[in-house]
């Protein structure tokens, strides 16, 4: 009965099929882009930067320059400029920028770039051509003969932002794939980005061709159109590297000049579109008497006026509404406008989450205990897993074997390295360049996610464990380390406090290094690239065996081996290296005078005779990089105060007060350590202290009101957890050491800002810390889109010049997400800091009155 007038539905529906179609082929026009005050071309949910950014120097690629999309929020675009590769990587050569011109009146960016070592220049112009953006490459002169097949405009997008999407060409179809799987051709040079230190070279083979991509059409979100003069090619930069982006490329001709190639690009600007709203707040939590502020951030564009309201969870799962009051405007903040909502009055413990509008946290804690094991992850699980020269094993797992057993060989001498590793024109060693340094292979942290040893952040790490250690002395013991076997078991305790053993495993290696060449060295770092690139099992990057250059390759005899595989020692004198040393020597002294006597004394020797040397003549200014230690003075005022406190010497008294002149002027940045000798120095190095003391308290109040976190947030290439870290411990030691000057509030601002509260997400920047935290990291780890719990990332990344970064879906950016162990351990005092001063404040609220 019913089957006649469901056929004539059918055939209804049927019968207008066809102009329904034609209707979506047909789209409405897109907004056309226009030229912002800020400098790059915007429509609704549509932002094209043309060389708003550049590379800054410390890698050549850091994926933040040249043409770049962001797209409905989020950045899927970048390295849009004439490279020499078709899946370049970090290593390969960029152009270098010579000017960038902005047209207001037409709304044209025209930027000169060149390739100095091949004399040769170009022009990128980009202009509006309605909804799209025209980009030129722009030729002078021809591409030089030796670029001749190898200069191309590229343009890279996110892999992660096109899992799961389709592309078509020219009319056909094509999916991008979830893995890299393409043909690769032999290449006679192997590609610096490649990994590999063996064989011949390959470079992938293009995905697909033609003259116009449209990218995601199913996906608005996602869909981009190129359009091109000349043909484009696609490949998948993963093939080569796992760090690849797809990359389109169009080759320019050679005896060309003037414009040899355009490409139109239009991403999708859809009206109306509104970021949703991001509620920042600690992921920890809050205790009970604490200021509690979230900050909801809002897209620009977005009027509404949506509730906001604090939710207690009962054990049933009922949300009950607790009374805050409204919040309040705070005003534009980069792209971004912000409200707050002042919670404080709220006291109960209790879970609870917060919500704006449709937008709803996860559950956090207000709890008397919140910041009580905010660091038990970095202790128990981050600097067991960056222990060198170690086997390290938690339960089934084996995070790595005994890594670096044949460390090292002295470096070549004149040779600028990678990794902003140097050495001078001589070796400053009894060793000849590539001589077996014997003793190195003891101690240390890998430095970061891949695996040097830098001496500087050796030293640093000692020297904050070591105050975490003498103001709070935390016994927690979960790690048993077993140096005689080269062996730690995580998550089993052996009678010892892990914090320090952590201290000793440190110790070790800046011992070895004075055994060894007599002085600091640079660090410990791998022969090429292809070892750097390494990720997984650091005792698979070498055999474990020294090399001996009379056997063959791959030839092993009597504990030797013919693969130059061992790292390099670089070992050029910097005083500063020693005077850094020195301050790490002279704390863990104090701290391990008990649990190992024998290196207590030997540490505190080296550093008391180290620095009657450096007094005996004039410093070594050899410098370098990141890895040749801090500033000349810094370093030797914290050497003295070091050395002031493991040993009351009246000499480093004299030394700690001479320099405080030349200290006062970078005070921000050596305040801890003039804070730390006060409890040795007269009286009077005090009373001179205090107007540096509220000179800089003013300036953080100042600095308070910049943006609505209260943080400094630095704009370079590396993102600030670290200078919020160091910031909050500023304010942390002003306040004990000079209450009445500094209060205490920036200390758990800063401690909030990387548990969540912060710009672009409310994700907690200590992975496993906070009920959502990092889970796609920098580490070692990084091509398993994983995390080590208790590491800290870079964090907040500004893409100039307004554009809030952190990428929780491609672990690649090492600006935004690389751990390193300087942050893991300024961690751990943070979080015992503020636990401290939570814990007093509550204590002196509970406390009866005198009155």
């Amino acid at each position: 009965m019913a089957g006649r007038p469901v056929f004539c539905l059918l055939a209804a529906l049927l019968a207008s099929a066809a102009p329904i179609e034609a209707q979506t082929l047909q789209p409405p026009a897109s907004p056309e882009l226009k030229l912002g005050e800020a400098g790059y071309y915007e429509a609704p949910a549509v932002n094209v930067l043309v060389f708003s950014n550049w590379y800054d120097g410390l890698f050549a690629d850091s994926k933040i320059s040249g043409v770049e999309i962001i797209q409905q929020g989020k950045r899927i675009a970048t390295n849009g400029d004439v490279r020499l590769s078709s899946t370049p990587g970090q290593w390969d050569a960029i152009g270098r920028l010579v000017d960038r011109q902005v047209d207001a009146a037409t709304g044209a960016i025209t930027v000169t770039l060149e390739y100095p070592e091949h004399q040769w220049r170009y022009r990128i112009r980009s202009a509006k051509r309605g909804a799209a953006v025209a980009v030129s490459v722009i030729l002078d002169q021809p591409v030089p003969a030796a670029l001749a097949g190898k200069a191309g405009f590229n343009l890279e997008f996110l892999p992660s932002a096109y899992f799961h999407h389709s592309y078509m060409v020219d009319g056909r179809t094509g999916g991008f794939p979830l893995y890299p799987a393409d043909a690769m051709i032999r290449t006679p040079e192997r590609n610096a980005a490649s990994g590999r230190a063996e064989g011949p070279g390959a470079e992938p083979t293009a995905m697909a061709r033609g003259n116009r991509f449209v990218l995601a059409p199913e996906d608005p979100a996602r869909r981009v159109s190129i359009q091109s003069n000349v043909e484009v090619q696609l490949f998948d930069g993963r093939n080569q590297a796992q760090n690849g982006w797809f990359v389109f490329r169009s080759l320019l001709p050679a005896g060309r000049t003037g414009t040899v190639v355009e490409w139109t690009i239009q991403p999708n600007s859809v009206p109306g579109w509104l970021r949703p709203p991001v509620i920042a707040h600690s992921q920890l939590g809050y205790t009970p008497d604490a200021r509690k502020v979230a900050t909801i951030e809002l897209d620009r564009n977005d009027r509404r006026t949506l509730p906001a309201r604090l939710l207690r969870i009962g054990e049933d799962g009922r949300m009950t509404p607790v009374e805050t009051g409204s919040p309040k405007r705070w005003g534009d903040y980069l792209r971004y406008s912000y409200l707050q909502l002042d919670f404080s009055g709220v006291h109960q413990p209790g879970l609870y989450v917060l919500e704006y509008g449709d937008t709803r946290t996860a559950p956090f804690r207000i709890a008397a205990d919140a910041y009580a094991g905010a660091w038990h992850p970095t202790m128990d699980v981050y600097f067991p897993v960056a222990m060198d020269h170690m086997f390290v094993n938690e339960g089934y797992r084996v995070w790595h074997g005994e890594a670096h057993r044949d460390d090292a060989r002295q470096a070549p001498v004149s040779h600028e390295h990678i990794d902003l590793y140097a050495q001078g024109p001589t070796t400053d060693t009894r060793f000849k360049p590539g001589e077996h340094i014997p003793g190195l292979a003891v101690g240390g942290w890998f430095d970061a996610g891949d695996f040097d040893i830098r001496t500087q952040s050796q030293y640093q790490v000692i020297r904050s464990l070591v105050d975490s250690w003498e103001r709070w002395r935390p016994t927690r013991d979960t790690t048993a380390i077993d140096w005689s076997r080269r062996r730690t078991e995580m998550h089993v305790p052996d009678g010892t406090p892990d914090l320090l053993q952590q201290i000793r495993h440190g110790t070790l290696q800046l011992v070895a290094q004075f055994d060894a060449v007599g002085h600091a060295i640079h660090g410990i770092v791998e022969p090429d690239v292809a070892q750097y690139t390494h990720l997984g099992d650091a005792s698979t990057k070498t055999d474990g065996l020294i090399y001996d250059p009379s056997l063959k390759l791959g030839e092993e005899r009597n504990g030797g081996s013919g693969t130059p595989d061992d790292r390099w020692a670089f070992t050029t004198k910097a005083s500063a290296l020693n005077y850094g040393s020195i301050a790490g020597l002279a704390a863990a002294s104090r701290a391990l005078a008990e649990v190992d006597p024998e290196l207590s004394k030997k540490a505190l020797a080296i550093a008391t005779r180290t620095w009657a040397e450096e007094q005996s003549h004039a410093p070594d200014l050899y410098q370098y990089g990141n890895t040749t230690g801090g500033p000349l003075e810094a370093e030797r005022f914290s050497a003295a105060v070091e050395l002031l406190r493991a040993t009351k010497d009246q000499r480093y008294v004299a030394a700690v007060q001479s320099a405080w002149p030349a200290i006062e002027k970078t005070f921000a940045s050596n305040l801890r350590d003039a804070v730390a000798a006060l409890p040795f120095m007269p009286a009077s190095y005090r009373n001179g202290m205090i107007p540096a003391v509220r000179a800089y308290a003013d300036a953080t109040r100042t600095g308070a009101a910049a943006n609505p976190f209260g943080v400094p947030i630095t704009t370079g290439g590396w993102a600030g957890s670290g200078a919020v870290l160091g910031s909050a411990l500023n304010a942390y030691a002003l306040h004990k050491a000079f209450p009445d000057i500094m209060p205490a509030d920036p200390v758990f601002r800063g401690i909030e800002f990387l548990l969540g509260h912060h710009p672009g997400s409310d994700i907690s920047f200590v992975s496993g810390v906070g009920t959502v935290s990092k889970e796609v990291a920098y580490g070692n780890n990084r091509a398993d889109f994983s995390f080590i719990a208790g590491g800290v990332v870079p964090g907040v990344l500004i893409i100039k010049p307004d554009f809030p970064e952190n990428h929780e879906d491609w672990p690649f950016f090492w600006g935004e997400n690389e751990y390193v162990i300087p942050e893991g351990a300024m961690w751990i005092e943070l979080a015992h800091a503020a636990h401290e001063l939570a814990t007093q404040g509550a204590a002196a609220k509970a406390a009866p009155s005198k009155q």
